[in-house]
């Protein structure tokens, strides 16, 4: 026969399965905004049945069902989902990082527009122009003064910006060196306490949403491996462990992220972009820009100086030159070989920049040019950051040579022809001259041209790191869409299952009444007939 108080034990477990489905809804409702939560399942299975109570085996049909249970409340994720999701996380913070970079680096150089270096080298060009229409012009001489000042003071501060934005990026690797310890920190309490709470049986599904949340924001800045196991996640970097269990084997800091960098484990992520773009994009500018700044004072350009003209005693050519005379016929002079004075033809050589070709002419006082720029550091090589105008030419204007004639008297006596305007001239025609090689010997053109191709560099890289970033970020969005679909709080779908539950809980409670209204009837009205 079947118990007496069977059904009674059938509407508790259904009243308490059906209460822990409605708080466990009200649990997803109260996280619908909670950023990393994941919704919560409560899992019920019919509670095991039983033969009918008796000493013999029972005749009836079946078992007795003995209700409802829950056996667990769980997170509803899918795992794939998230190593998709880190992934795309990890491309998206390195081009980030890259076109942030790029961005700032076209605000330094801040070209096309009219308070750029081209407009300063502009201006430099044409202060020479027009200095040749009257080489004594005091003013037009101190106006060339002036603009080569501005020349190298723009270098200057342009290379000044490009350290500090690399300063700033080796900074920041520090940073994120520290937040990433941080999060591993973090991850190994959590791991370790997610382990003893479900070593009794329970299940920590909030603690593993603090988990999965901080793993997805370290995502972010590296790109990591998570392998699951029975003592939590185990973190790597390529091939470096970084936690394990609940234990942090690693000490992340800058010098740890640069050497994963040139290992090859570090490949993504914000603190990759960092380094990347630090070693890369400004180095490779400053660069660049070193490169230009040292051609415009030494670099090897090809001039031709007019016949008649006389260059300084002892003066020899750098390279292999000719001399073409009036009659069309050409002169070999090899390197190394003196100049004939005065030149009895068109001499085609090579100077060292502008500094070689200011050296073959004549100041106002009679004495040979001088180097018209030179480095604010003794003993180094010229480079945007300390490049300079001659410290002696800037004090006095009259020292920088604008002549490439003397003139000798019946006495013998040699003077400077200071009205002549040769070499204003051929410095005035460097802004078109495209032979302009760098020290490297790479490139070759005018030196505008290195600054189009620099600039023009810039703006391609740029262009393809936004493209990039946006292609990234959507691949996120896609991803975490599709995971929030199936980890997200739907508001629309808990109220439906609290309607659910809520009617269950009643007629549960409803059931449990009618059958203590039975059980009165049976316990208080039965066997009293006839007392």
């Amino acid at each position: 026969m079947t118990s007496t108080f069977h059904s009674i034990e059938t509407a508790r477990r259904s009243l308490f399965t059906q209460t822990a489905a409605l708080n466990t809804t009200g649990h997803n409702i109260a996280n619908a905004n909670t950023e990393g939560y994941t919704r919560q399942r409560v899992n019920m299975k019919a509670a095991i049945p039983i033969e009918a109570y008796g000493l013999n085996n029972s005749t009836l049909p079946g078992q007795m069902g003995t209700g409802v249970e829950f056996t667990s409340i769980e997170r509803i994720r899918e795992m794939f989902l998230d190593d998709q999701y880190r992934g795309e996380n990890s491309a998206s913070g390195n081009w980030s990082i890259q076109s942030d970079t790029l961005d700032k680096l076209e605000a330094i150089v801040n070209e096309p527009s009219d308070t750029g270096i081209r407009t300063v080298l502009d201006n430099f060009w044409k202060s020479w122009s027009d200095l040749s229409k009257n080489p004594e012009d005091p003013t037009a001489r101190k106006i060339v003064v002036q603009t080569a000042q501005s020349l190298t003071d723009a270098m200057n501060y342009m290379s000044t910006q490009l350290s500090n934005l690399d300063r700033d990026l080796s900074t920041n690797v520090d940073v994120k060196g520290k937040e990433i310890q941080s999060y591993l920190s973090s991850i190994a309490d959590l791991n370790q306490s997610i382990s003893k709470i479900e070593g009794m049986g329970d299940q920590a599904n909030d603690l593993r949403d603090q988990r999965d949340l901080m793993t997805d924001k370290l995502s972010k800045i590296a790109n990591i491996t998570i392998l699951e196991t029975d003592a939590g996640y185990n973190i790597s970097l390529g091939t470096q462990q970084l936690v394990q269990g609940a234990t942090v084997t690693a000490a992340v800091d800058s010098a740890f992220l640069n050497t994963a960098y040139a290992s090859g484990d570090l490949k993504a992520g914000e603190a990759y972009g960092m380094i990347f773009s630090s070693r890369t994009y400004v180095g490779d500018y400053r660069k660049q820009l070193d490169a230009m700044a040292n051609t415009i004072a030494n670099g090897e350009v090809q001039v031709t100086i007019p016949t008649g003209s006389t260059l300084p005693a002892g003066t020899t050519v750098l390279k292999d030159s000719e001399i073409i005379n009036a009659d069309g016929t050409k002169t070999s002079l090899p390197a190394g070989s003196a100049v004939p004075i005065p030149l009895t033809g068109d001499l085609k050589t090579t100077v060292k920049g502008l500094n070689g070709l200011h050296q073959l002419g004549y100041a106002m006082n009679g004495s040979s040019g001088r180097p018209f720029f030179t480095s604010s550091v003794a003993g180094e090589a010229i480079t945007a950051a300390n490049l300079k105008l001659n410290p002696e030419i800037a004090a006095d204007p009259t020292l920088f040579a604008t002549s490439l004639r003397t003139t000798t008297d019946s006495a013998g006596n040699v003077s400077v022809v200071k009205g002549n305007n040769t070499l204003a001239l051929l410095f005035s025609n460097m802004k078109d001259n495209s032979t302009f090689t760098t020290a490297d010997g790479l490139k070759s053109g005018t030196v505008g041209s290195y600054l189009s191709s620099m600039v023009g560099q810039l703006g391609i890289q740029s262009q393809e790191a936004t493209r990039q970033t946006s292609n990234a970020d959507y691949l996120v969005d896609q991803v975490n869409s599709r995971r929030q679909s199936v980890s997200g709080v739907s508001l629309d779908e808990e109220m439906s299952n609290m309607l659910v539950f809520q009617h269950a809980y009643s007629a549960a409670a409803r059931f449990m009444t009618t059958y203590d209204e039975l059980l009165d009837k049976l316990i208080n009205s039965t066997g009293t007939v006839g007392r």
